[in-house]
């Protein structure tokens, strides 16, 4: 989990707004010009209409939703949404990538799989939603999904964001910071929802590390790179060197921690 802070001074100030969307709160930071303006209100009810929609697609809680329908065999594939079709090549992407870390067909119980893309829906669905916010001139945002965040910073002359990692063995403190200007970071752990996150290809919980945040260019690779590299437990570290990050934070089961390059100050006290 990651939480945005402020420093040094702002144009305007800062403006905030947050939802609940997709099951989670959906939070909003602006600064510069457009933090109170009719541009950025139609703008912030576009990002929250564009997550509504995708949530009727893909979310699996919904028993009539999209994704539910295809998994079941009540529709074909052309018969979809167009993204659904993108979402499934990302899955199909990042699975041979991963080696098999990362998939959207999950083992169940009864020994079949399901399909669930929500480790790739959520960090697409957000990276898409921002696209809203860009024409906000001489504007900075961050847009937070459940503390996976696309920030950007319109002017030199502004400071970065800067972005608190949680610890995940005492989440009430903060085991980093790292400014970011322009890019998307996401942080995969069991921290708040417990051990929900398994490896496909065992069908069991990894093992060896606590948390994975990572910094990329897309919201959509950060949050599918940190599910994978979770996945891949102590082996975490050298996968991460093969991908294109911008840089990255491991918190290993131990409480220690190693990045990769990136401006991150840790506090392991």
């Amino acid at each position: 989990m990651s939480t945005a802070s402020i420093d040094g001074r702002a144009d305007g100030g800062i403006r905030r707004r947050v939802e609940h969307v997709m099951g989670m709160p959906i939070s909003l930071a602006l600064r510069g010009r457009h933090t109170s303006s009719l541009a950025a209100e139609r703008a912030w009810d576009a990002v929250i209409n564009r997550l509504h929609e995708m949530d009727l697609i893909f979310s699996t809680y919904r028993d009539d939703s999209i994704i539910n329908r295809l998994d079941r065999g009540e529709l074909m594939i052309e018969e979809c949404p167009p993204e659904v079709a993108e979402v499934l090549a990302l899955g199909e992407q990042a699975e041979q990538l991963s080696g098999g870390a990362f998939s959207i067909n999950l083992p169940t119980a009864d020994g079949r799989r399901r399909l669930d893309p929500s480790g790739v829906v959520k960090g697409w669905a957000v990276q898409q939603a921002a696209q809203f916010l860009t024409p906000l001139d001489d504007t900075d945002f961050c847009l937070s999904a459940g503390g996976d965040m696309v920030c950007h910073v319109a002017s030199d002359e502004r400071p970065a964001w800067r972005i608190g990692i949680e610890h995940p063995h005492d989440p009430r403190t903060l085991i980093a910071v790292v400014p970011i200007r322009s890019g998307a970071v996401a942080t995969s752990g069991t921290t708040h929802r417990g051990a929900h996150l398994i490896d496909p290809r065992t069908g069991r919980p990894p093992s060896g590390v606590a948390s994975v945040t990572v910094i990329e260019a897309s919201l959509t690779w950060a949050d599918i790179d940190a599910t994978a590299a979770y996945v891949q437990g102590a082996d975490a570290e050298r996968w991460l060197r093969s991908r294109p990050v911008r840089g990255a934070l491991i918190v290993w089961a131990d409480g220690a921690t190693t990045t990769l390059p990136a401006d991150f100050t840790t506090n392991n006290n």
